[in-house]
Order: C-alpha cells, then structure tokens, then sequence
C-alpha cells in the first residue's frame, strides 16, 4: 500500500528522514532507516569547515520549533569516511549540500559522484558571499546555479530545496525545473523570531532562525500546491508533518515523498512507523489502495 516509487528509486514507504534531523553520523542515519524510514538525508555538507551558531541555537515555541545552528559540519573534503560508511545504509541515502558560490555546489557534487547516493539535494538558502542574499532570493540566479550543478552530476537526480521566504514559490520553481532540476524538494523553514518579553531580547543568540514544527505544516502545503500546479516535478514535501494525516495532506497538495524532521522531537524515534501506520489505516479507512491514487488530488 505504501510503497512508491521516486525518479526511479523504489522506497518502503514515502517517508523520508529531512536533512538536518539526527543525520549527523552514519550510525544514526542507519538507525533512522532501521526505525522504518523509507528513505534518509544526510546533514548538509558543506565546502569546509564550520563550528555553526552559539547556544542558545534552538528553541520550542508554542506550535513549533525555531533553530539557528548555522549549517555546522565538517566541511565535505572531511567526509570520505563516512561516506564509505553509508554505503551500507539499508534504504535510498540523499545527499544535502550548500555553498556559498556555484563553485561550492560544483566542487561538492563532483566529491558526491564516487559514493553514487541516491539523489542530491540543494539547500539553496545559504547566503550568496557576492551579495549577501540567499541564491533563491532571484529565479534567474536559482536557474543558473540549478543547471551548473546538473552539468556535473552525472545520473544522480539533482532536488533543489525552496525556501518559503520568496515573493513568489511558483517562480522558484520554475526556475529549478528550468535549470533541469529533477525534482524539488518544498520547503525549508520560514524566517522567525521568538522573544522572551522579561528579558526583552531575542531568545536565540542568532536573533531570528528558522521555524519548524506544526506551524510550518500550512505553509509548506501551500507551497507544495504552488510548486506542482507551477511545474509538475516530483516533490519531497516537507514541513510539520507529525502525523498520517499531514502526509496525506502533503501527497494530495502534490507531493509524492514527505519529509520527517521535526516529529521526531515530539514523536520520538518511531515517528516513521506511527505516520506510516496511520497513513494506511486511512487509506483502508477510504479504499485507497496506491499512493498515486490520491497523489495531487487536491488539484482539480
């Protein structure tokens, strides 16, 4: 009933761990595929080395989640290593990765293509060195960075992650599919701040950060929709999917995976198995025998 199929690679289910989320390390990774996952996204890696933001870099607010940790990672000339290890990861491995330059991107596919994983994806939110703005603050600049890294990547799907901090998620779409973007992956969190009105300051040190949790789920729907509706791709929808009923919801927006990050905080390690519990029973609820029966059924 849940198996499914994505650009090719075949998946137990369309669950699949977000980047960033308990995927620092191969042996987590590979408990998270163990705990039912039908898929797993390493931690972004990045050009080098960074240390990340200072604490506090994480909070939970009253419907979510607001994080600063500032993309820390080894740097991927530091990863050969682990990647040997995830070679033996028992479900389809995602790659993430960010830059602040094209070069970035280019440099680490090239580094990716020998570990062959099973798509990679673009965090394209890091800021942009040359003008300070994130490289989905234009669609021509997402375009063009989109089609140099897929110059590069062989047979390796390439999935551009959007960010919802845009004027217009249709637009960014359509630039990655342009660009020649295999599919999409929508979206990553939204720019917010939480402030602690006694001590009258921001609560994390970074100030703002990125929200996650429940309160993105409706966020991260609409711009599924928009995303489909706008290009047709594959799409990982992710964003404050906690239960079975959200990753319906994002399957009939037009998704065909769904991202698990943040149900893991409040679900723990057997988010992957309940959602996907509660996704067939749902679908037995309603004589729904396939995913693709219902994927984009919203659209009509």
């Amino acid at each position: 009933m849940l198996p499914t199929e994505f650009l090719g690679i075949k998946l137990k289910n369309p669950l699949v761990l977000a980047s960033g989320i308990l995927g620092t390390s191969p042996e987590i990774l590979i408990r998270m595929a163990e705990s039912g996952a039908g898929a797993v996204t390493m931690k972004s890696i990045g050009p080098v080395e960074r240390e990340g933001n200072i604490n506090p870099n994480i909070v939970e607010f009253d419907c979510g989640l607001l994080n600063a940790m500032g993309l820390p990672g080894p740097g991927y000339k530091n990863m050969a290593g682990k990647m040997e290890e995830l070679k033996n990861c028992p479900v389809p491995l995602f790659a993430s990765i960010y830059g602040s330059t094209v070069q970035d991107f280019v440099d680490i596919v090239k580094f990716l293509r020998e570990y062959r994983p099973a798509a990679i994806e673009l965090d394209i939110s890091c800021p942009n060195k040359d003008d300070g703005l994130s490289f989905s603050a234009d669609p021509e600049t997402t375009r063009q960075l989109v089609s140099e890294v897929r110059k590069h990547s062989g047979s390796i799907p390439v999935i551009p992650k959007l960010t919802p901090n845009t004027s217009s998620i249709p637009l960014l779409a359509e630039a990655c599919r342009k660009g020649g973007a295999d599919a999409l992956n929508a979206i990553n969190t939204a720019s917010g701040m939480v402030i602690n009105i006694e001590a009258r300051k921001p609560v994390l040190k970074y100030k703002k950060g990125g929200v996650s949790g429940p309160a993105l789920k409706p966020i991260a729907v609409r711009c599924v929709y928009e995303s489909y509706e706008a290009t047709g791709l594959p799409i990982i929808g992710t964003g404050g999917v906690t239960t079975g009923r959200d990753a319906i919801e994002m399957i009939m927006a037009g998704a065909s995976l769904v991202g698990i990050g943040s149900a893991l905080y409040y679900r723990g390690l057997d988010a992957f198995r309940l959602i996907a519990g509660e996704m067939e029973e749902w679908m037995k609820n309603n004589n729904i025998d396939s995913l693709q029966d219902i994927t984009g059924a919203a659209h009509g």
